[in-house]
């Protein structure tokens, strides 16, 4: 960055690590390990969000009337691209939406579909709890029954994900929902063959796909084309946009009969309208989104994904070395996050998992989510290119 008054993005062959936090205004006396939760928003999208606002501002009513539905347009095109979610091949007709965030996006699949009693939704054990939730809720209505993959904890390999699906799907299945990263976890779920899976018994799919946006070198069509009729995204975390920008990619099949969760004026003309406005709010998240592209792409995006790759998984090294423990799975099972048992006797339990989170942070300076994953404690270690593995051997050196 040139100067203070001066926002500028990163140049392509600016080294990553330390030198890269100038870019965001994250706290210089804390060892960020956590961008996996929440993301960290870096100045020169806050800057563009900040100049939405103001023309929102400026004039409310023209703005929302008359520039809103063509500037969402312009940031939903520039999102399919990036997410290869443009309706190629067999995926024609596929469209994307801003949704609020991945969450929001499920439920609006989840609640927009007509349940019978009976009908079988499968969805891992260890899926996001908000997706769980909400797939107990509309069960909970309407006689359903909730079926869970049971992936089993450590994970000795990606084959044993996927025979946790296929073994849930021997009783059929109306729908499933697949993590694309699960979150809790951090490690990734080979699509093709749970696709086909899923596909061959005549489920529905729903994907889950917080965590894949720049992280991992998606192509949704492809997704949609291997089997998926829906996939949600968040593009807080790993690209980096505000918050409150998400998106929902679903087949032209998919969107019959799909709507928002917050049904509002436009209720019954089509998934764009509907989608595109469910009451007043702050659209300046998603209008960021191009921003928040242009970031990655100035760092370049391959070479993104590779160095947090890299980075995790020498850390994960690291780490387990000094805590003499074995990361949760495979190296090739994760991305830019691991999982690693936490080197303490206390019992797995939420209220171990927030103690230990406050202490790391207030006696050691380090930001990390600490989880109780069946009955254990674990630590999920993300990789960012403002982070040098200093600060991963910060936190190695607590139980050292």
């Amino acid at each position: 960055m040139s100067d203070s008054n001066t926002i500028t993005l990163p140049r392509r062959d600016e080294p990553f690590g330390h030198a890269l936090r100038s870019h965001w205004t994250l706290d210089a006396s804390v060892r960020f390990l956590n961008h996996g939760s929440y993301g960290a928003t870096p100045r020169s999208v806050l800057a563009a969000q900040d100049r939405w606002r103001s023309r929102l501002e400026h004039e409310p009513v023209r703005f929302m009337v008359d520039e809103l539905p063509q500037a969402l347009g312009v940031a939903a095109d520039r999102l399919a691209r990036f997410v290869g979610a443009c309706g190629a091949g067999d995926t024609k007709g596929s469209k994307l939406a801003f949704v609020e965030n991945a969450t929001a996006g499920a439920n609006a699949v989840l609640r927009s579909l007509r349940w019978h009693a009976g009908d079988r939704i499968v969805i891992a054990n260890h899926a996001y709890p908000a997706l769980k939730n909400a797939a107990r809720f509309v069960a909970d209505r309407c006689g359903a029954i909730v079926v869970e993959a049971q992936v089993p904890w450590p994970l000795t390999s990606a084959d044993a994900l996927v025979s946790a699906y296929t073994d849930a799907l021997r009783g059929g299945a109306r729908l499933v929902i697949v993590d694309h990263v699960f979150s809790p976890l951090a490690v990734m779920t080979p699509l093709a063959p749970v696709l086909a899976a899923c596909r061959a018994a005549g489920a529905q799919v729903l994907v889950d796909g917080a965590h894949a946006p720049a992280q991992l070198p998606l192509v949704v069509d492809d997704v949609l084309f291997a089997g998926a009729d829906w996939y949600v995204g968040n593009c807080h975390k790993w690209l980096c946009a505000p918050k409150g920008a998400g998106f929902l990619v679903a087949t032209a099949s998919g969107r019959r009969d799909l709507h928002p969760v917050v049904i509002s004026n436009y209720f019954g003309e089509g998934f764009d309208a509907e989608f595109g406005w469910t009451g007043t709010g702050d659209p300046t998240a998603r209008l960021a989104v191009p921003a928040a592209i242009d970031f990655i792409e100035a760092l370049g995006a391959a070479r993104y994904r590779d160095a947090l790759r890299t980075q995790a998984r020498e850390a994960a090294d690291r780490i387990a070395d000094a805590w003499r423990v074995t990361p949760a799975a495979p190296p090739d099972c994760f991305a830019a996050m691991v999982a690693l048992p936490f080197p303490v006797a206390d019992a797995g339990t939420r209220d171990n998992a927030l103690r230990w989170r406050a202490r790391l942070l207030a006696e050691h300076a380090i930001e990390v989510p600490v989880t109780p994953i069946d009955g254990r404690l674990w630590v999920r270690i993300s990789a960012q290119v403002y982070n040098e593995l200093s600060d991963y051997d910060a936190l190695a050196a607590v139980f050292r």
